[in-house]
């Protein structure tokens, strides 16, 4: 498997996550500051106290993605570590940050570090979130959100960048599989409307995929050699 990644912009986001998480803790300290000595100035302490909560909030989304160790794309290689050369793995080179090329097919891959058990509610069309420390859903993690629409987004995006580089050219459908990295995260979602897993189940499903149908090796050239080396 080769790996192409934008290692320029992972530093450049590393810095930024680093950045903001120091201004936000900066900001929050004042506020504080500013509600327990100036109590008239109570206007202003409340300000910096929501200026600081969204500095840190794009400081963990920054930090999560381009600052912790291992970063997002380093456990993805490490989980799909062992995957043969047809295949190439794109890491935020196309408009999907990670995309996936090769026999199995054209994956873009979602990765979240949410802990705690993970369900989809088909009734109401709804990700749960079970169980997880309260601290570090408020303050140290990406918060779940609604993946499905993320995911729609990207392979659209995708989908036509794909279509802009080889136009008139038969394309394979671009999937997406949404992937829990945290090794406290449990996944009970064979439910949701896209493929959503824990990263450990990653390469056996894409080795099966690729077994069940398999992409034209003509048809992955031509996709690889028009992305970004």
């Amino acid at each position: 498997m080769e790996i192409i990644s934008n290692e320029s912009l992972i530093k450049r986001n590393a810095r930024i996550g680093q950045v903001t998480s120091l201004l936000g803790l900066l900001v929050l300290a004042g506020g504080m500051f500013i509600s327990f000595t100036r109590q008239e100035l109570f206007y202003l302490s409340m300000i910096s106290l929501v200026v600081g909560f969204a500095l840190s909030q794009v400081g963990i989304y920054f930090g999560n993605r381009w600052g912790r160790r291992p970063r997002p794309d380093e456990l993805l290689n490490t989980a799909l570590k062992g995957l043969d050369g047809r295949y190439n793995f794109y890491h935020y080179r196309t408009p999907a940050t990670h995309l996936l090329v090769g026999p199995a097919g054209v994956w873009v891959l979602l990765p979240r570090t949410v802990r705690g058990t993970i369900t989809y509610d088909e009734q109401k069309n709804r990700w749960r979130q079970r169980g997880g420390n309260l601290y570090l859903k408020i303050f140290a993690q990406e918060g779940l959100g609604r993946p499905d629409l993320e995911a729609g987004s990207e392979v659209e995006a995708v989908t036509n960048y794909l279509q802009k580089l080889l136009p008139d050219k038969p394309l394979p459908e671009v999937q997406p599989i949404l992937l829990f990295t945290s090794e406290k995260a449990e996944v009970e979602a064979d439910n949701a409307p896209i493929p959503t897993m824990h990263l450990r189940r990653l390469k056996e499903f894409i080795r099966k995929t690729a077994k069940n149908k398999t992409l034209p090796a003509e048809t992955i050239k031509l996709i690889q050699q028009a992305l970004p080396e």
